[in-house]
């Protein structure tokens, strides 16, 4: 994915959707470097299946030969899509006073001479992209939700990771959870002779908790609330939810209950992930 087109369009707020849908960035490469650095890629250990790069006129002379770089990389294989924001002249000038900083092309000039220089040594790249996104009337959610609607349409999405966690409430709430369940009102195995001692991944003490009705009539409630709103989490925008659940120690209820939707999740589109924080404190 390329993506290109005047300084304050929003060329940063693409890149970081692009990011978040799993895409490896690099902004202001020249040009003729780029199919070199795909070549890199390949050869990477770790394989990098998607690359998104910002270019603008920030690169000077680099950006020149474009369409004979364009060419190179898609005679090779590779599927690019080129995207080129723009946005009115009025709007540019008025969110580069905002931020008061320069114009990369004003020189010793105005804003507004810089902004069109620019358009002007654009036109080029204009005429080789395949979407154009005039941001003028989109705020910066609009923006992000064309630009993954883009990567949807050639690749596909990546789905929103759900991190299931376990924790303790004697050692704190962990800061990074977005929603925190308590499930301390269920019995507590912790009492239970032969139970204490273990932890919630040992099946008899997961069956303690599971096996109860209180505890089927709440997982039943829990599914329904996860059902409803991950869908509506990553229509916002959240590439990451974590969904805390937490008992007195973190070694019992809240690990039993963490694994058991981590297994109910497995399966589902969202990309689910299983942590016990405190189960051997």
């Amino acid at each position: 994915m390329v993506v290109t087109g005047l300084s304050g369009s929003g060329k940063n707020v693409a890149m970081r959707a692009l990011e978040d849908n799993g895409f490896f960035c690099v902004d202001n490469l020249p040009v003729r470097l780029i199919p070199r650095f795909i070549e890199l890629c390949q050869g990477y250990r770790e394989r990098i299946e998607r690359a998104a790069f910002g270019i603008d006129l920030r690169g000077g002379q680099f950006i020149e030969g474009w369409r004979e770089v364009l060419g190179e990389i898609r005679g090779d294989g590779h599927r690019v899509q080129v995207l080129f924001l723009d946005a009115s002249d009025e709007l540019l000038l008025r969110r580069f006073n905002e931020t008061r900083r320069p114009h990369p092309l004003q020189a010793g000039g105005s804003v507004q001479d810089g902004i069109a220089r620019e358009r002007a040594a654009l036109t080029g790249m204009r005429d080789l992209t395949d979407r154009v996104i005039d941001t003028t009337h989109l705020n910066v959610h609009d923006l992000k939700k064309l630009v993954e609607d883009s990567c949807i349409q050639a690749w596909g999405r990546r789905r929103m990771s759900v991190f299931l966690m376990s924790f303790g409430y004697k050692y704190g709430i962990p800061a990074e959870a977005d929603l925190v369940i308590d499930v301390r009102f269920l019995p507590n195995p912790f009492f239970v002779n032969g139970l204490g001692t273990r932890s919630g991944l040992a099946p008899e003490v997961r069956d303690f908790v599971l096996d109860r009705t209180e505890t089927h009539a709440f997982i039943e409630r829990m599914s329904a609330l996860l059902d409803f709103t991950l869908p509506g989490y990553e229509r916002e925008g959240k590439s990451n939810l974590t969904v805390a659940f937490g008992c007195t120690g973190g070694r019992h209820r809240s690990v039993a209950l963490a694994a058991e939707f981590a297994r109910r999740l497995d399966g589902s589109p969202w990309r689910i992930q299983l942590r016990h924080r405190d189960v051997d404190r």
